[in-house]
């Protein structure tokens, strides 16, 4: 195997009023981050201790609940809100690994996200964009986790500009493309009681997955269990830096850039300790942008020709979410499944 490092990218010249040197010198080092790893770690976001620090004491509180309590919150496979108990989902399926309904992943989630009431006057359909459920038992659950998606669309929103420049595109290229964001933050929730079934070399908390949209902003413990497919065919362990959130680009961002920046493949494998799974906590802030929006290879990402058709991003969407949460195996995902197929570790 090669050295693996996820790249470190300051984008603290974004957030503040950086000059345009600063904001050119962040641009390259994401492209740099972007074209040869896929995982940054990224600093200078301005998201501060006091929101996350909230924000992880409500995944606390709300997972700490009974199971019978929590599953008043579980809804449909088609609606991507709520509660998801352990083994119910399978990630891999949304690149048609695993046989088709072998849901297997144990970690547990929570789902909240950019709903229709949130943009009155648009009549956006509710399938896409449904209402939000909170749960009753804890009091400060539905504030924190607002406060944390705030601060997470922001920085979204902010990589969004740095992604315009680094690729050379005009200011504010996607904006058009993510004025109503089917944002969706999941938080997860990795623990199981002693016994609940046997621990194994195959225990999957999160199998192998690309992420669907534009950007997704991870925070996370820092406990082992993610681990990320590197170009050298070995999967590598990556956890966040002190103060820092990890940042990996979606499938529509590998669309638009034709591979120029690659929809990094990543797992989570949680360490074992004395017979149990070492609790671990992540949030996942997807952008994935507007339901309508139709991606296709950026003029200057072309080259020689792009294999990716255009597609609109709830025809994207819609087909990895049937694979991991209703079990049906995502046909359209045949490079991603090869690579995964052919690494090694």
């Amino acid at each position: 195997m090669t050295s693996f490092h996820v790249p470190t990218v300051d984008i603290a010249a974004y957030v503040g009023d950086g000059t345009a040197e600063d904001r050119a010198a962040v641009a390259a080092a994401f492209d740099e981050a972007a074209r040869t790893v896929g995982f940054i770690q990224v600093v200078g976001h301005g998201v501060p201790t006091s929101v996350t620090d909230g924000f992880a004491a409500a995944l606390d509180e709300f997972f700490h609940l009974p199971l019978e309590a929590k599953l008043q919150y579980r809804t449909p496979p088609e609606v991507n809100r709520g509660y998801a108990p352990p083994k119910t989902e399978s990630l891999s399926l949304s690149l048609g690994l695993a046989p088709a309904n072998r849901m297997h992943d144990f970690f547990e989630a929570f789902n909240v996200g950019a709903a229709v009431s949130d943009h009155p006057g648009l009549d956006l359909p509710e399938a896409d964009y449904p209402e939000n459920v909170w749960p009753a038992e804890t009091q400060v659950f539905r504030e924190a986790v607002a406060a944390y998606f705030d601060e997470a669309a922001r920085v979204a929103r902010t990589l969004t500009d740095v992604m315009a420049d680094a690729l050379g595109l005009p200011a504010g290229f996607f904006e058009a493309y993510t004025d109503h964001s089917l944002d969706v933050l999941r938080m997860n929730h990795y623990a199981l009681e002693p016994g609940a079934l046997e621990l194994d070399g195959d225990l999957t908390g999160m199998g192998e997955h690309t992420d669907y949209g534009i950007v997704t902003v991870l925070w996370a413990d820092q406990v082992a269990g993610l681990q990320v497919l590197g170009r050298d065919g070995g999967w590598h362990d990556v956890m966040p830096a002190d103060g820092a959130l990890l940042i990996n680009l979606g499938d529509l961002m590998a669309r638009w850039t034709n591979d120029r920046w690659m929809s990094t493949l990543h797992r989570v494998k949680p360490p074992i300790v004395d017979g149990q799974v070492k609790r671990r906590r992540s949030a996942a802030f997807f952008h994935d942008g507007n339901i309508e929006a139709v991606v296709e290879t950026l003029p200057t990402c072309v080259g020689d020709g792009s294999p990716y058709p255009p597609i609109t991003v709830g025809e994207h969407i819609r087909a990895k979410l049937a694979g991991s949460r209703a079990g049906v195996a995502n046909t359209d995902a045949e490079r991603e499944a090869a690579r995964v197929l052919a690494a090694g570790g």
